[in-house]
Formats: C-alpha cells, structure tokens, sequence
C-alpha cells in the first residue's frame, strides 16, 4: 500500500506537481546553452595571454597582488575585470608598462592575443578587449630607492 505524503497531491487530491516543475524550470534555465564559463576562468585565460606580450611589466589593480603574496601562486586573472554573456566576453585588461616600449603597439597586441586565446579556448566571441595602461615602470628606480634607503641608515 502506497501512503500519500501531503506534499505528493493538493487541496483537491490530485498529484502536485509543482516541485517536478520548479526543478524542471531550474534545468532548462542552467542547460540552455549546455555550457557556463566562469568569469575567472576567462580572466585565467586572459591573463596568461597577456603576461606572453612584451613590454608589459607587470598587472595592476584589485587585491589579488594580496592574494598572492600569501598563496605564493601566480595569480593570471590580477588586473582583468571580464563581464561573460551567454556566448560573448568583454573583457578590461590593466596592466604597467616597461620604460621604452611602445604602448600603442604593446596594448594592440595584448587585444589581438587576449581576443583570439579566449576565443580559441572558450568558444566565447570576444566583443572588446579594452586596455588601461596604469602607469610605466622605470628600470633603476628600484635600485635608487635601495641606495637612498641605505643612504638614510
């Protein structure tokens, strides 16, 4: 003998469906596509495109220089702020310079090669790929400052 649980049928004893449909409602809206991508997966990828350019020095912005200074992990996604769609990224790359390169020619070929790597690996077309350079770095100021810093002691 089978027993009823009151939540198996309604006020006018037919069957209750309403969960089968709220669970059915939540598979379609995660399986539409088949496949999500994270924002940080992209900005992985984007990273490590980005840190094969030449003339970058460095990436700025955000805590992940926090990050990791205590995991001891290079962190490829510091500095990248990706906004990821259905099947589009757009993705805001921020990075320091070397002292002498050329900054329109390093920030056209951060584009070209963050746009095709996330597209070749993601599948995601790659709407922008914008670039923010935050500053340059000057070779022999890290030497300076430790001279002027044994200078005052």
């Amino acid at each position: 003998m089978e027993e009823n649980n009151e939540n198996d049928v309604n006020e006018t004893g037919e069957p209750n469906n309403e969960g089968i449909v709220e669970m059915a409602e939540e598979v379609v809206e995660t399986s539409t596509d088949g496949l999500k991508i994270s924002n940080d997966a992209v900005a992985t990828y984007a990273g490590i495109a980005v840190s094969e350019v030449q003339g970058v020095y460095s990436m700025s912005g955000g805590f992940a220089g926090i990050t990791e200074a205590l995991s001891g992990k290079k962190n490829f996604s510091k500095g990248i702020k990706v906004e990821v769609t259905e099947k589009s990224a757009k993705i805001d790359v921020n990075i320091v310079v070397e002292y002498g390169a050329r900054i329109p020619d390093v920030a056209f070929e951060i584009q070209s090669i963050v746009k095709k790597s996330v597209e070749s690996m993601t599948g995601l077309k790659v709407e922008e790929v914008n670039v923010h350079v935050n500053g340059v770095h000057m070779p022999n100021t890290d030497k300076d400052e430790e001279e002027q810093e044994n200078n005052m002691e």
